[in-house]
């Protein structure tokens, strides 16, 4: 990388004026008519995915479980769907990883060098050790990451939430953390490359986190398909407009459910629409 994953963001974030995260996450079982339920399909899908609705988006994540499933072939087939993503574009690689530290150094040479990623999500519960290989990434190559600290499923409060035994909430001491962590490399606009995950379904949360980590830049997802509204990621912004990205996946990908619309159509559509909407809700 020629300048840093935050540099490559801002720069994208004021060409196109959109917050939007492309999501790719198609289920090979529910595509349009005409793709293959194989890597070759999911692909050719994906490929043309990034053709209609990447230009309406700041970054793209493609979320590597879909195309694990499927192999080698499928690894393969998301090094293509890589490389045709506009150099202009950073790419988010969402796998979730944090191990015990040989195993991430593996995992951070294998997202940052073999596939190309940018940016990438990491789970913070094994740790400071098991992070540093990807915050080292974040010194030497100008990469990002995001941790997962307030997720949007409903589930995630079976974990995040519980009171720890100085009344503190779990998620809230996760965002201490992060916030420790990215002291160290924040760059000169104020932004740090150790961002959080925060689920767009919970608006109040948005708003805390923000309190919380003021310097992070911040992945929402949840707007769209879980239910959430660009209204309720508005909070997140208060740092600038390349301090968070919406991520939104199957609201784009499936939108030709709900219109008579060509399934490239309609996802262009929805893109385009819902990045307006993203927009205009960051207040930027």
């Amino acid at each position: 990388m020629t300048s840093s994953y935050l540099d490559r963001l801002a720069t994208r974030t004021a060409a196109v004026g959109t917050v939007l995260c492309l999501g790719i996450d198609p289920d090979p079982s529910a595509l349009p008519a005409g793709f293959g339920r194989d890597a070759a399909g999911l692909e050719a899908f994906a490929r043309l995915l990034v053709e209609v609705a990447a230009p309406f988006a700041a970054a793209v994540k493609p979320n590597l479980a879909f195309f694990e499933a499927f192999g080698s072939a499928g690894l393969a087939a998301l090094e293509r769907v890589r490389g045709a993503i506009p150099s202009a574009i950073p790419v988010v690689m969402d796998a979730k990883r944090g191990d015990i530290g040989s195993t991430s150094a593996r995992h951070a040479a294998a997202l940052f060098d073999a596939l190309g990623a940018d940016a990438i999500t990491v789970s913070p519960y094994l740790g400071r050790d098991a992070l540093e290989p990807f915050f080292q990434a974040c010194r030497l190559h100008g990469a990002g990451v995001f941790v997962l600290v307030k997720t949007s499923n409903a589930g995630g409060a079976d974990v995040q939430d519980l009171t720890l035994s100085d009344g503190q909430v779990l998620w809230h001491h996760v965002a201490g953390l992060v916030r420790e962590w990215g002291e160290e490399l924040v760059g000169e606009d104020g932004l740090s490359s150790v961002g959080a995950v925060i689920g767009a379904t919970h608006p109040r949360a948005v708003g805390e986190a923000r309190r919380l980590m003021p310097q992070a830049p911040f992945l929402l997802p949840g707007v769209g398909a879980q239910g959430a509204t660009p209204a309720d990621v508005a909070r997140a912004f208060t740092s600038g407009p390349a301090s968070a990205l919406v991520s939104a996946s199957r609201s784009i990908i499936y939108a030709f459910r709900n219109v008579e619309l060509d399934w490239r159509a309609a996802a262009g559509a929805e893109a385009a629409r819902t990045a307006r909407e993203v927009w205009a809700a960051s207040g930027w």
